[in-house]
């Protein structure tokens, strides 16, 4: 079995809707499973519905209608009959949405989220599913709920690995075309829980290891997996062939092209990994796979925006020694604050990171504690994995550097715009 990936972007419209058809008519859609993303920007537009749950309940009900009349303008182009049953089935999810707000008695803004966001998968499947089956694709949909279980730490949830195995060789009928979602599961009392932000590459990595699938391919708006951002650098490179090694390192400093996550369960079946384009799915891509080579023969680079470096100091000008930088840890991960770059010298602790639970203001109240705290909001974090002479200068150009470390394979950079 193959395992196809379709994000946000390759889904975003009827017109791209359209495009998921015609790549699979032309690479083959035999004994395969597809795992979708929410279409083009849902996720952030449920979270603005989130948003509004707690914060400002008079834009709610507007907010919610933002996400159904973009949906319903999709589908209303993808289907000429407006009795097909797509249009029931759409408005049932959206009534669902509507109960569960109505209803809702949980203050926990995490559990709330994930109950919320993950209708942006179940809707964009759905709708690929009946609209693959108007094109004459049979297929089969699958709610990934029943099938990925995690624990309960909402918006960032862990999957329990021996129950999601076997769950998924019963959901899913290896000679059926199947859909299903990524990004969500559920915990074990049935609640929707989400993997992360942009976790379906990492769902469609379970979903492989788990059928021992011949290989999984993410179909992106880039060629394959490039050496940098072409939305931040000029003259990328594309990177044929990497082996997981590189991939996974690729992915930790920040590659939005994988899933930090994706790699480990693939590396450990050795099942190889394709990044290519949904424009021209007759490119070869990207390919990740064991017996690549280790090294790129160009400089990575990989760039990380609106981060957050801290700098803590001692009052008493004692030195910040193993006790003090490990209590500062237990903070980072009470508060889930992401580390990216630590520094450090005798009386002072610099660190790079990431507050996507906006934690930090508390973290914050704590630190000043202990510490004097300094920091700049809104930074940039560029990383380059192989980096040669000319790769400082590339980042640097009308930029305040903060920040600058360098070990054998990797530069980390902190600027401010």
């Amino acid at each position: 079995m193959r395992v196809f990936k379709f994000g946000g972007a390759s889904v975003r419209d009827a017109e791209n809707v359209k495009n998921v058809c015609r790549v699979l008519q032309t690479v083959g859609y035999k004994d395969s499973l597809i795992v979708a993303s929410a279409m083009g920007k849902t996720t952030n537009a449920l979270e603005v519905v989130v948003h509004n749950y707690f914060q400002n309940r008079f834009d709610l009900a507007e907010s919610v209608e933002v996400v159904k009349k973009y949906h319903f303008d999709i589908v209303n182009e993808l289907f000429t009959d407006k009795e097909h049953q797509v249009f029931v089935r759409l408005k049932e999810l959206f009534d669902s949405i509507t109960y569960f707000l109505l209803n809702n008695k949980s203050p926990n803004y995490n559990f709330v989220y994930d109950q919320i966001v993950s209708y942006g998968e179940i809707i964009s499947t759905t709708i690929l599913h009946f609209y693959l089956q108007e094109c004459g694709i049979t297929n089969k949909w699958i709610d990934a709920r029943n099938a990925l279980k995690t624990d309960t730490v909402y918006r960032d949830a862990n999957v329990n690995w021996d129950i999601t195995v076997e769950n998924i060789k019963r959901e899913i009928n290896t000679d059926d075309l199947c859909i299903t979602q990524g990004f969500i599961g559920s915990d074990y009392n049935g609640f929707s829980t989400t993997l992360g932000r942009e976790g379906s590459d990492y769902s469609a990595a379970i979903f492989a290891y788990a059928l021992e699938a011949q290989s999984v391919t993410i179909w992106k708006d880039v060629p394959g997996v490039l050496n940098a951002d072409p939305r931040y650098f000029e003259d990328t490179t594309l990177l044929q062939h990497i082996s997981y090694q590189e991939a996974i390192e690729l992915a930790f400093y920040g590659a939005s092209v994988i899933h930090p996550k994706t790699l480990q369960p693939l590396r450990q079946k050795e099942i190889p990994l394709y990044v290519k384009s949904f424009l021209n799915p007759t490119l070869a891509g990207t390919n990740v796979s064991k017996g690549a080579p280790l090294t790129p023969q160009v400089p990575c680079f990989i760039v990380k925006k609106n981060q957050l470096l801290i700098s803590l100091s001692s009052k008493d000008f004692s030195f910040i020694m193993e006790q003090n930088i490990s209590d500062i840890f237990k903070l980072f991960c009470e508060y889930n604050i992401k580390v990216n770059v630590i520094q450090n010298s005798a009386i002072s602790f610099s660190v790079c990171v990431e507050d996507k639970f906006n934690h930090f203001e508390d973290l914050r109240l704590r630190l000043v504690n202990d510490y004097k705290v300094s920091y700049n909001e809104n930074v940039s974090l560029y990383t380059v994995r192989h980096f040669d002479n000319n790769s400082a200068e590339r980042i640097l150009t009308g930029k305040t550097l903060l920040l600058k470390q360098v070990n054998r394979e990797t530069m980390q950079i902190v600027t401010k715009e």
